[in-house]
């Protein structure tokens, strides 16, 4: 009979209004989320402030369903409310640690964002486009299209790249090996024209090559590697695809030999220098 106890602070008579209003407001929730989403597809450059407004509002519903309930239903004075919310706080302390804490957690992944929905991070060996902040989880959507759900507590104690922090915009980095023998400014050049003409490309924001000579394997090859900012996140591995297929035209229009190539050519000679002593 004791467990029964708890019915004589609920005002059952409001009862049907609570759930009514929750169920409304959690159907509400949902509708206004996906229509943001579908506004922010249509609006490429406010895609990622929309999505951050879907968040939020969703956030700010959930808060005001909880609000309604509590202040509905319950039927305490000041002082039994504070100690039946301190012994309900404790008892749902224990039981269900790990939601409250990835809730707590999803809380302040909204007030203090490390990341946004739209932001392109990598956690955990998995990187990707986050799709959904939710309550007890975050959503990301890897390069294969594989849904990742992570729990919101993990992204309190471990560390998070975002790759644009926010932005439309992203950098992309493309290395290109060629042999150590070859002409390096030229395919310096030739590196830089294909870039800055992608119709990827952001030009708002420098395009800069770099040059190096590194071992790959056992052999001593020069590596040049393009930093540039492709103007939607989305189209990373799209642009990287078109740079890398313009430079590979490109060198082998002029003549610049990669280290498989050189290896060949080196192979070919061999042998013909072979079989030209043996005669």
């Amino acid at each position: 009979m004791e467990s029964l106890d708890w019915i004589q602070y609920i005002d059952t008579r409001r009862l049907p209004y609570v759930v009514l209003v929750v169920v409304a407001g959690a159907v509400v929730a949902h509708w206004l989320a996906r229509f943001l989403d579908e506004l922010s597809e249509s609006f490429t450059e406010r895609r990622l402030l929309l999505k951050k407004v879907a968040v939020l509002s969703r956030w700010v519903i959930y808060l005001f369903l909880v609000t309604i309930a509590a202040t509905n239903l319950l039927k305490l004075e000041k002082t039994a409310l504070i100690a039946a919310a301190g012994t309900l706080g404790i008892v749902l302390g224990f039981s269900f640690k790990d939601v409250l804490a990835s809730v707590t957690s999803g809380f302040f992944l909204v007030v203090d964002p490390p990341f946004q929905v739209g932001d392109r991070i990598s956690f955990g060996g998995y990187y990707g486009e986050v799709v959904k902040i939710g309550l007890r989880s975050v959503r990301l959507v890897t390069l294969d299209d594989n849904l990742v759900t992570i729990p919101n507590s993990r992204f309190l104690t471990e560390p998070v790249a975002s790759a644009n922090a926010g932005a439309l915009d992203c950098m992309v980095v493309v290395p290109f090996f060629i042999a150590a023998s070859e002409d390096f400014v030229t395919a310096r050049r030739l590196v830089h024209e294909a870039t800055v003409t992608s119709r990827y490309v952001y030009l708002e924001k420098p395009v800069v090559t770099l040059l190096s000579e590194e071992f790959l394997g056992e052999r001593f090859v020069t590596v040049i590697r393009v930093k540039a900012y492709v103007f939607d996140a989305r189209f990373e591995k799209a642009f990287a695809s078109d740079v890398t297929e313009r430079v590979k035209q490109a060198f082998r229009g002029a003549g610049i030999r990669t280290p498989d190539h050189q290896v060949r050519d080196d192979l070919r000679l061999y042998r013909e220098a072979t079989s030209t002593s043996s005669l």
